[in-house]
């Protein structure tokens, strides 16, 4: 067995905290707008806000403005406000979704939102709490239901005239394809998410939609992929104005660090994971640490250095990691992990008592997963402890529910140490079972390899051909842009020659007056368009720039357009100055007419 089996229980504490994390200046802060006598709607909003940022500080408070929430929407008789409690509860329990408790809360809430929605029409909110319910479904883990309720949310968003939503349902769509391996299929929709959220121009969605796709190439362990698109996930930070990002930048260096430690790059995920906790100090919220130092312990586990491991758990850093957990009533985890570390250093004493501690909290009130992996972690110490009766009995345990959630990995792991144990206590007709069972699954695995390299290719492919599909649709709206600059550069000569035609003959001066204005208007707004076009590079959209460059450019074209407007207009419409020049024109064309006349 691993000794890193136990990221899976660290990973999994980590998805229990708020994403939304703000620091207690800004709880305090909508405590006291709290007591100001304000509308529903703001007061919905504020509730909204605090009940989901409690959840990262204090569960209790949490809830109690969570249940306000509900009760003054309920209050309200508005059904998009009862709507928006409903959800916001769920997604608040959802931080929590670790937890079967939280989870099943959170479905809870998103049903009564979804039921609310679709009894008075309200199509937009159906879908949102749809798309809810299917991310949820797939946490339990149930795909049958999350696909259900996938389906329901496309079927319905495909009559709405909103790409938000739909690209919400495109990336829940790919979550549910990955589960269920259909890995190109779910590389499909990622991409098509991250297409239209280009063509709406939302820095938020297509932030999302380059963390699918980061995710997708990290379960197909193409890292550099996806490190590639987690930085342009960073990147859109600086287009965004939401008050809480300068605490997701915090979270993105953490998660270029894990991705960077996948790659086993410790050195490099190192320096991400002590900038991160830098950024966090800066920001003055300490809870926004604990990811950080949850990354460190985990990549000095992977590094297979349990003396660091325990060095680290006993420093400061270490111990106020552990203050955090416990304030959530997470002592358990704290006792597991050290339970883990004392036996890899074979301290099997203080294993058996911190293993002892946790046994009750993860037997009895953690989802199936988290489970699994303790009655790992507590086999894999008691064939160390020479207990080869209650290690079978644990790996026996662990093999079944492996079985029962598809974790071919699982399973290999439990069959090979089946098959080592059973041959230690003399029953060889079990190892032999065992034995063969563990090389069915790594024949498996070994399978499911080759189909990642190809998964890698295929998805190389298909990038590409997204690629070759933008650069030609590119060049496509290059060349209609190009014929329509050259047909209003044509039209505009065609105007000035009219014009000047219109001088040579006996037309009243108000006609060449007004044909010379729109000629003249048309000319030097071409030549704004041009400059605006292509001052791109230089201004890069910055407002200010682009303020400072049209401000240059009147000032020189709007007293040189007004100029030569005047002289030339003038020109024209002075009796008779062209009329003998169109005479002679005319004479020089047709001679023999004039000879005729004579």
């Amino acid at each position: 067995m691993h000794i890193t089996k136990i990221l899976s229980l660290f990973l999994l504490l980590l998805t229990m905290l708020s994403v939304d994390a703000q620091d207690m200046a800004v709880i305090d802060s909508l405590k006291k707008e709290m007591g100001k006598p304000r509308k529903t709607a703001d007061k919905i909003e504020l509730l909204d806000r605090l009940s989901r940022m409690l959840m990262n500080v204090n569960l209790q408070e949490a809830e109690s403005y969570g249940q306000q929430l509900i009760e003054i929407a309920e209050e309200s008789r508005d059904r998009e406000l009862m709507v928006k409690a409903y959800l916001s509860n769920g997604t608040r329990c959802g931080y929590w979704a670790g937890n079967m408790d939280y989870t099943n809360k959170a479905i809870g809430y998103y049903k009564k939102a979804e039921e609310i929605a679709r009894q008075n029409g309200l199509e937009k909110q159906v879908v949102a709490a749809l798309v809810k319910l299917a991310a949820i479904q797939l946490l339990v883990p149930d795909k049958i239901k999350a696909a259900e309720y996938a389906g329901q949310a496309a079927s319905k968003v495909s009559f709405l005239d909103n790409d938000s939503l739909k690209i919400l349902v495109l990336n829940t769509q790919g979550d549910i394809n990955i589960a269920n391996n259909a890995k190109i299929e779910a590389l499909r929709l990622y991409l098509s998410s991250l297409r239209l959220a280009e063509q709406i121009k939302n820095p938020l969605l297509e932030r999302d939609s380059y963390i699918k796709l980061s995710s997708f190439y990290y379960r197909i362990e193409d890292y550099d992929r996806a490190i590639d698109y987690y930085t342009l996930a960073y990147k859109k930070l600086d287009q965004m104005r939401e008050k809480n990002v300068p605490y997701l930048r915090v979270t993105d260096i953490n998660a270029l660090g894990a991705l960077y430690a996948a790659k086993k790059n410790y050195e490099l995920a190192i320096k991400y994971y002590e900038r991160s906790l830098k950024m966090a100090d800066s920001l003055k919220y300490s809870s926004l640490k604990v990811p950080g130092y949850v990354s460190l312990l985990n990549v000095y586990i992977k590094m297979e250095q349990p003396q660091k491991s325990l060095d680290f758990f006993n420093s400061p850093s270490g111990k106020e990691l552990q203050e955090y957990l416990a304030n959530f009533g997470l002592t358990s985890a704290i006792e597991q992990a050290y339970a883990v570390i004392y036996s890899e250093l074979g301290n099997l004493d203080s294993a058996r008592k911190y293993f002892d501690k946790s046994e009750a909290f993860f037997v009895n009130n953690q989802n199936m997963f988290m489970k699994m992996n303790h009655y790992l972690q507590t086999a894999y110490y008691n064939k160390k402890s020479g207990q080869n009766d209650k290690a079978i009995d644990r790996l026996l345990e662990v093999y079944r529910m492996a079985e029962k959630s598809s974790q071919l990995e699982m399973m290999q792991e439990a069959s090979k140490e089946l098959d080592t144990l059973y041959t230690n206590t003399g029953k060889y007709q079990l190892a032999s079972k065992y034995n063969s069972l563990y090389y069915l699954y790594k024949d498996s695995l070994q399978k499911g390899n080759k189909e990642k390299e190809m998964a890698q290719v295929e998805a190389q492919d298909e990038q590409d051909r997204q690629e070759k599909a933008t650069i030609a649709a590119a060049e496509t709206k290059r060349q209609r842009n190009n014929i329509q600059y050259l047909a209003i550069t044509i039209g505009i000569v065609a105007l000035f020659v009219v014009l000047v035609l219109l001088g040579m003959f006996r037309v009243s001066a108000r006609t060449i007056k007004m044909l010379g204005f729109f000629s003249f208007l048309m000319f030097f707004e071409f030549i704004f368009l041009i400059f605006k076009k292509n001052i791109y590079s230089i201004t890069h959209g910055e407002p200010w720039m682009d303020l400072l460059f049209m401000i240059g450019m009147a000032a020189v074209l709007l007293p040189l357009h007004h100029w030569m407007e005047h002289k030339l207009l003038h020109y024209l419409t002075s009796q008779n100055r062209l009329t003998a020049t169109g005479s002679l024109i005319r004479q020089r064309i047709f001679p023999r007419a004039k000879m005729g006349n004579e």
